[in-house]
């Protein structure tokens, strides 16, 4: 029955899309073309009185995900980390997105804790109260845990969450196939991949055991961070669909006057936030990529708080260090150099002009260096540098996109703290550093004493692996007729 159910899903999604107005935004925003668009009317036009209303207060876009439910929510929001594939205005839409719904009964949460803990909640916990925060996957309980007396956030994921996920997937698929059956020009744009990468990131989130996993991970690399923490995992009260974690007792870092009145350093704040994130992606290559005020608190002691671990990024080393030298040649405005180091990472092409390509780039860093220093954007530079990059043939890099995403949310929450912010300023001292520790000196030896660990692991097998290649060289093999 998946063929009909799919059908049905998606004149519903069509209908509600024409309905809420969003048909229109998405499809300019994908400007796509002429056959798809006629394919897409057709689906909803006719059958808007089936769609839903949705909040006419909210953008089109947004307007219509929030009614089609949670499986569309999540999608728009992690569209909205992806401009460059939904386009800059239609992320920009998208990353308001509410990620709230009507919470679920306790009496369901109750009972899902007790099948995945296997005890009852009166013996784990002395109090487990109403939901405090409904998303579109998971909700938070406020309880205290009847061994230690210790307030936690128990995360319990929606009942049938991960059917209905499924379902809808399914219909995504679909509908990703229709496009490009109907529309074979709009295979540009990616609806497979576009789809599969949803997939993923989905099933991470639906396995809580994965995200303690990312908490845990996350904790450990940034243990020794002065004015950071996180809450501590709760290992034995945790399972595939509960998460139990220590209670972030703090002051929402979105509300100023609250911040003014516990007498925090707003402006101090602001340079924090920024360098404890760039300091993750540059020297863990494993930031928190969803850093908002709706997940940092600020503790009494001045601590910045940060939880919900659900959307994590990852750079590998080589990519950190490629990406430390572009943005030190952009502080120091040595366009030539940042040139040569995306030809030496192979992100352009070889056959392209490197003087052409540092002009390029100087046409990109100059007016941002001629800004107002609370004018000057990180995330706006990079998203300007993918645009240049494109044009000189360099392929999509997702975890970059997903970096640059962050960039501009971490640097909106130092600006409402800090509005004079001077990005840069702060910046430089944790790029220099990272570039003093992984590419100098020490780096080398470091990199030479690595290699030389692996050169001593497979030593005895190095004479019979050059043996075997010489010898596959000498005699080839004939091609398969």
């Amino acid at each position: 029955m998946r063929g009909p159910h799919n059908i049905i899903r998606l004149v519903r999604t069509g209908a509600t899309l024409e309905r809420t107005g969003a048909m229109k935004v998405i499809l300019d925003a994908y400007d796509a073309p002429p056959l798809l668009r006629a394919v897409a009317r057709t689906l909803g036009r006719p059958f808007m009185w089936l769609g839903y209303r949705g909040d006419p207060a909210m953008p089109p876009a947004t307007r219509a995900l929030t009614a089609l439910g949670p499986a569309y929510i999540k999608f728009g929001q992690i569209l909205s980390t992806r401009p460059d594939l939904v386009g800059n205005d239609l992320a920009e839409q998208l990353r308001v997105l509410q990620d709230k719904l009507p919470p679920f009964p306790t009496a369901l949460a109750r009972a899902e804790v007790e099948k995945e803990l296997g005890q009852p909640v009166a013996e784990l916990f002395d109090e487990f109260g109403d939901a405090i925060a409904a998303a579109s996957i998971a909700q938070v309980h406020q309880a205290r845990v009847k061994a230690s007396g210790e307030l936690v956030a128990v995360k319990v994921l929606r009942p049938g969450i991960e059917r209905a996920f499924r379902r809808d997937i399914d219909a995504f698929y679909f509908a990703a196939r229709m496009v490009e059956l109907f529309a074979p020009g709009a295979r540009r744009l990616r609806p497979m991949d576009v789809i599969t990468h949803f997939d993923g990131v989905v099933r991470g989130e639906l396995d809580l055991r994965l995200e303690s996993a990312a908490a845990s991970e996350f904790a450990a690399n940034t243990n020794g961070d002065d004015g950071f923490q996180l809450p501590p995992i709760k290992w034995n009260l945790s399972a595939r669909r509960v998460m139990t974690l220590g209670w972030a007792d703090g002051v929402a870092l979105g509300d100023n006057a609250a911040l003014d009145a516990a007498g925090h350093d707003r402006a101090e704040l602001g340079e924090r936030v920024l360098r404890l994130f760039l300091m993750h992606a540059l020297r863990d290559g494993y930031f928190h990529s969803d850093m908002h005020q709706g997940n940092l608190k600020v503790a009494r002691n001045g601590d910045i708080i940060a939880y919900d671990f659900g959307i994590m990024g990852h750079i590998d080393e080589y990519t950190r260090r490629v990406y430390a030298e572009i943005l030190f040649g952009f502080i120091r405005r040595d366009y030539r150099r940042v040139a040569e180091v995306h030809f030496e990472a192979g992100y352009v092409p070889a056959d392209r002009d490197v003087d052409e390509f540092a002009r390029a780039l100087r046409a990109v860093g100059e007016p941002i260096f001629g800004m107002d220093a609370s004018h000057i954007s990180m995330g706006r530079l990079l998203a300007y540098l993918f645009e240049v990059t494109e044009r000189f043939g360099m392929e999509t890099r997702t975890e970059l996109i997903l970096l640059q995403r962050t960039m501009v949310v971490v640097e909106g929450v130092a600006r409402s703290l800090n509005p004079h912010i001077n990005i840069w300023e702060v910046a430089r001292p944790v790029v220099e550093d990272y570039i003093k520790q992984s590419i100098g000196p020490r780096a080398l030896a470091k990199d030479l004493a690595r290699t030389a660990l692996v050169m001593a692991r497979f030593g005895p097998r190095l004479p019979g692996l050059v043996q075997g290649a010489l010898i596959a060289q000498a005699h080839p093999t004939p091609p398969s007729q």
